[in-house]
């Protein structure tokens, strides 16, 4: 069990490096599907393994200046607060949110929701591109926090926001502005304190398997190291079809 884990999160290491989706996108569902944890600890274990793997890839991308800190700042700005409000929430209502489903729920219609702005991206930046006046500069800040928000909320209740919606938000946001290498090093970089803070949190409320983070990391911080060195060289015709596809399966088996 122990080398299928750390299999598990060398291959997640690896897409995070090369696309940075976010592990939660792979990583949950394969706890949760796969290895049967339940959805809060799977969620629970999945930031903290989030956390480390992101920070490698972090330190990676700002080595090579691919991060845009204004935009994580921005960013933080809303998702820091939404976290510790949604942590509030769950350690409220922690028995409710399991015994509903709703943590498989959100995380199902997330993935489906990632799947479904993945392989239109491009087409999503072309167009903001072309419209991109002073107008939307104007409200960039503020459009920025309140996707903070949104992201910095889903990712403590499933550990699913960064990556493929989070890139999409960003995309949409800064089209010109933020390239290829610094949407995946600036997606990257604002999700290490929330994924951080989220794992505290989950921490506290009893949500996280330390045997099974030790395994997934032992994968995952080699993959994503990997994965960020090959970030520039792996060519998205192949990888975006894929990955959508992928997530687009897991999320459907989710909700259903």
């Amino acid at each position: 069990m122990e080398w299928l884990s750390a299999l598990a999160g060398l291959l997640v290491g690896l897409v995070v490096g090369v696309t940075g989706v976010g592990g939660g996108s792979l990583m949950s569902p394969i706890l949760i599907l796969l290895f049967g944890v339940a959805p809060a600890t799977a969620v629970g274990t999945d930031l903290w393994f989030a956390a480390v793997t992101k920070t490698v890839g972090g330190a990676i991308h700002h080595r090579h200046d691919n991060a845009d800190w204004q935009v994580a700042r921005r960013l933080w700005l809303g998702s820091i607060p939404a976290t510790l409000a949604t942590l509030w929430w769950l350690w409220s209502h922690h028995r409710a949110a399991e015994k509903g489903g709703l943590i498989v729920t959100v995380l199902g219609a997330a993935l489906v929701l990632s799947a479904l702005f993945t392989p239109f991206r491009a087409r999503l930046v072309a167009r903001a591109a072309r419209s991109d006046g002073g107008g939307l500069r104007r409200w960039q800040p503020a459009l920025t926090v309140a996707a903070g928000a949104l992201l910095g909320a889903l990712i403590t209740l499933t550990s699913v926001g960064a990556g493929a919606l989070g890139a999409s938000l960003l995309l949409l946001l800064y089209p010109v502005r933020l390239t290829p290498k610094r949407l995946v090093g600036t997606d990257i970089l604002h999700a290490v304190p929330v994924a951080l803070i989220g794992g505290i949190g989950h921490a506290m409320i009893g949500n996280i398997d330390l045997a099974l983070l030790g395994a997934l990391l032992a994968g995952s911080v080699p993959g994503v190291a990997i994965g960020s060195t090959l970030a520039a060289r792996v060519s998205d015709r192949v990888v975006t079809p894929a990955l959508a596809l992928v997530l687009l399966v897991v999320g459907v088996r989710l909700l259903v």
